[in-house]
């Protein structure tokens, strides 16, 4: 299972994807120190730095970036089948690669989100914002780790789910909130350190649970999907 990380960290670090994770943490802490700088209130500017962008943007796209290419990219490619004719069960493998990944999502974005909050608000905001991140961060991570072994266009059914359930409908239909990881990052966070830059659409029980649900369930999906996946790299 160690090796299979190890394996996995290198692979993910050796591509040019991983160039990818850095744009939008270096613009979140720009735009906050910027404003910062300029002396601006944090009542004007913090919400769409922090919530715009950090928890709708920097999170979900770094996420979808790393789940989809620790598993996702080897299925693509065929190179899976070096990896399945090892004599590992599908879950270690799974579980490898989901610790992995959580492991570069939750320090890509766990960093510039306490970075930007204590700028805008507190170093408990930042703190608080790096513990809620580090859930969702969980959560998107084993959602789109389970898609990248369902289909091909992985990265365009994750863009789906940010832009279009959580962008669009999460905010303006109130029955997807309860699906909506962001969401959940949004509760948790206002939960630890209650802020006027923060307004949770979910009760915490709800994030808590669901939040559980989708690390558990997708991640039990995706060892599901793998053992479908004969040593030739088709599936049964």
């Amino acid at each position: 299972m160690s090796t299979v990380a190890w394996i996995t960290a290198r692979g993910l670090f050796g591509r040019r994807r991983v160039l990818l994770l850095l744009p939008l943490p270096v613009l979140l802490v720009g735009l906050a120190l910027l404003c910062r700088a300029y002396d601006l209130n944090p009542l004007h500017w913090g919400t769409p730095v922090l919530v715009g962008l950090g928890l709708a943007v920097m999170l979900p796209v770094t996420a979808l970036i790393v789940g989809t290419g620790v598993l996702g990219s080897e299925v693509d490619d065929g190179t899976i089948v070096h990896i399945l004719t090892k004599p590992l069960p599908r879950r270690d493998i799974v579980l490898a690669k989901f610790g992995v990944a959580v492991a570069v999502t939750v320090v890509t974005t766990c960093v510039p989100l306490y970075l930007a909050g204590a700028l805008a608000h507190s170093s408990r905001l930042g703190l608080a914002l790096a513990a809620g991140a580090a859930v969702g961060g969980c959560a998107y991570t084993a959602l789109f780790l389970m898609i990248s072994l369902l289909t091909r266009r992985h990265v365009l059914l994750g863009l789906v789910y940010i832009l279009v359930w959580e962008g669009l409908l999460g905010r303006f239909v109130t029955g997807t909130r309860v699906l909506s990881i962001e969401q959940y990052v949004i509760t948790i966070t206002e939960r630890i350190t209650p802020t006027a830059l923060l307004d949770a659409k979910v009760g915490v029980p709800a994030a808590l649970v669901m939040a559980t649900i989708f690390v558990l369930g997708c991640t039990v999906a995706a060892i599901d999907r793998l053992r479908s996946f004969s040593v030739a790299g088709e599936t049964s």
